[in-house]
């Protein structure tokens, strides 16, 4: 029997038309002249140079052609406007990123980046500490695309200062070979065959939320009580020898090197994965629910004019629903515009009917939102989880 041929039907359907790029990107000969400046953990100092733009995102969240190891839709954008992307993948986790570029944002000096790409609560703290810049609407006409239930989130109710990249489904990724009957449940990911190799995220929300979750608490709901006691279960596992590591996007090379048999990770992450490696990896979202949350585009506050109005052109461009459809067709995650499920079809069919681009009711059924937490519960409960770290 084939590797692939142990995958889900929907997994299936998302990979047989997917491009191979993780293989490409792995090297240093891959990542183009902006990989390696963001392998050195910096963005680019170019802020007063005209007609660019300086973009920092998260790795395999952009096409890119393998034969010309370039970013179609950024040339693109390119020939429609002049204006060239230093394009950066310099995110692996939100605290880390936020981390580099905290001191100059308080001084109000260039961080090197026009576009920055924070998840939702991370997007939330810049917004309250004044980080961000207002879009000028005029610049952004697309912005009306973004699907009706990302709208109006309740740290950007005008969608004024962020929109969303892309939105992010946290579940249980595995080696089929390592575990052939999959993994929906907490207790399949802490089975026997696992123990000392399994990966979790930095990201807080993402593995407490699916610990929670499978302790059957509403996300929307949490008390305090109930996410120490998450902690807890996960800081007992942890002495008890079960993890490998927690880390960013890097869980993906932990699987590739065949020190992780099954991790807490991300649906695009994980079908990229699978299918840059005939089908040897898999994932699903547990069947006791996993998260959903969304990576946004905003201007940080320390932009030059020229670069946020560069900056508003390129939002604008990724808003396009042709544009969006692209993308969406390369890094397999839920696509936040409207009308690119219908540009898909005209480009792959498979993935126009994915649920994991487009949820339909029953798997969005599945995945919920991890409430917002106030300045004081986001300090004591990042601090309760990275201490069960061992941080």
């Amino acid at each position: 029997m084939s590797k692939e041929s142990s995958l889900s039907p929907e997994a299936k359907s998302v990979l047989g038309a997917m491009v191979s790029r993780r293989t490409v990107l792995a090297g240093a000969g891959g990542l183009g002249a902006a990989g390696l400046l963001a392998a050195c953990g910096g963005g680019s100092d170019s802020a007063d140079s005209a007609g660019t733009v300086r973009f920092g995102n998260w790795p395999y969240y952009m096409d890119y052609d393998e034969e010309t190891k370039t970013n179609p839709t950024l040339d693109k954008f390119f020939e429609q406007t002049g204006i060239k992307t230093t394009y950066l993948e310099t995110y692996d986790d939100n605290n880390t990123f936020f981390g580099t570029v905290q001191a100059q944002l308080k001084l109000g000096e260039d961080i090197g980046y026009d576009i920055v790409t924070p998840t939702d609560w991370m997007a939330a703290r810049w917004i309250r500490l004044g980080y961000t810049q207002k879009f000028d609407v005029a610049n952004i006409p697309n912005k009306v695309n973004i699907l009706d239930s990302l709208a109006s989130p309740s740290f950007d109710p005008n969608r004024e200062q962020t929109l969303t990249w892309q939105s992010i489904m946290g579940g249980f990724g595995w080696n089929v070979e390592k575990n052939p009957k999959g993994i929906r449940t907490i207790d399949d990911l802490f089975a026997p065959q696992n123990k000392g190799k399994i990966v979790v995220l930095t990201e807080m929300r993402d593995t407490i939320g699916i610990i929670l979750r499978s302790q059957g608490v509403n996300l929307q709901t949490i008390t305090e009580d109930q996410f120490m006691n998450a902690v807890d279960f996960l800081e007992k596992k942890i002495s008890d020898g079960w993890l490998l590591k927690a880390t960013g996007n890097s869980y993906t090379l932990e699987l590739e090197k065949g020190n992780a048999n099954a991790v807490i990770g991300w649906s695009g992450d994980m079908f990229s994965l699978s299918n840059d490696n005939a089908g040897k990896f898999d994932f699903a979202i547990p069947d006791s629910g996993g998260t959903i949350s969304g990576d946004n585009v905003l201007i940080p506050s320390t932009a030059s004019a020229e670069g946020k109005a560069n900056a508003e052109k390129l939002i604008n461009f990724y808003y396009d629903p042709v544009i969006a459809a692209e993308v969406a067709a390369y890094v397999n995650y839920v696509c936040p515009v409207k009308g690119a499920q219908e540009e898909m079809e005209k480009i792959a069919p498979d993935l126009a009917s994915s649920p994991y681009i487009f949820p339909d009711a029953a798997t969005s059924k599945k995945l919920s939102v991890f409430r917002s937490l106030t300045p004081a519960e986001e300090t004591t409960w990042e601090e309760a989880f990275q201490k069960a770290l061992g941080n």
